[in-house]
């Protein structure tokens, strides 16, 4: 049996097909305004197979102390920067939430304020603070603290603004005063996407310190761009395997930490 479009005439409808046109159409006409070449795209993809090629060599194992040296600071960075930006962002997010902040013009002020602070990339906060407070891992923290509070504050507001509405009448039916209801019966059920969030924010930080050593500002960064520049790919296979390796230990965390507050809220 065959499969057909769910149309009477068994075909694709006009409107997906004239999308689907339309689309390539700009695609190939603005194609020249970014200086896209097919045809050497397509030329590439052999360089790019020699390039992963020799990605697959003898690792330089004289090389891993200074690499668990550097991905421990990259570490360090992102779990210091993250916890700040918890500590920050939490009451951030009460204020921008609209069901919960005390006035709108302090939740147009709030949003408004976290827009701005993750309006630039890591890696562009990274270099003011570098030039204010010159190089190290410092300036690396105060960046990923300082964007991921623009994110994290989002992110908690929008939580909390999907909480049942049924329970926060319940705390206030009890006397319950602003912060109380805030505290006891608005963030228990944001639980599990705070905590879904963090990890999320955990791993995206962890690959954007990876980088923030390129402007001097600590982690496995510069030893990574480094590696690439001079060809090093017995150190830039370690790298990238060390890296992925933290990654995924961290997504494996997020899911036994989520799974078990989900279970704990529903026993």
């Amino acid at each position: 049996m065959t499969w057909r479009w769910p149309t009477p005439s068994g075909l694709p409808p006009l409107p997906l097909v004239g999308s689907v046109l339309a689309l390539l159409a700009a695609l190939a006409l603005t194609a020249p305004v970014v200086e896209v070449d097919f045809v050497r795209l397509i030329g590439s993809l052999g360089r790019m197979a020699e390039f992963t090629g020799q990605m697959f060599v003898t690792p330089d194992w004289a090389y891993v102390p200074q690499l668990l040296d550097k991905m421990l600071e990259t570490i360090e960075m992102t779990v210091l920067g993250t916890a700040i930006a918890i500590a920050v962002s939490l009451p951030l997010g009460v204020l921008a939430a609209s069901n919960a902040t005390p006035h709108p013009a302090v939740y147009r002020v709030t949003r408004d304020l976290l827009s701005l602070m993750r309006a630039l990339p890591e890696l562009v906060w990274a270099l003011v603070f570098v030039s204010a407070v010159g190089l190290g891992p410092l300036p690396g923290v105060m960046a990923l603290a300082f964007v991921t509070v623009g994110f994290m504050g989002k992110f908690f507001a929008e939580a909390i603004e999907v909480v049942d509405n049924k329970a926060v009448e319940g705390v206030r039916a009890h006397g319950a005063g602003w912060l109380q209801v805030r505290l006891f019966a608005m963030l228990p059920q944001a639980l599990p996407d705070f905590v879904g969030t963090v990890m999320y924010i955990l791993d995206h930080n962890l690959r954007a310190a990876a980088i923030l050593g390129l402007v001097g500002a600590g982690g496995i960064g510069y030893d990574l761009v480094m590696s690439m520049r001079l060809f090093q790919y017995d150190r830039l296979l370690l790298i990238a395997l060390s890296i992925y390796l933290v990654v995924t230990l961290l997504d494996r965390l997020s899911d036994q930490l989520r799974s078990r507050i989900i279970h704990g809220r529903r026993a």
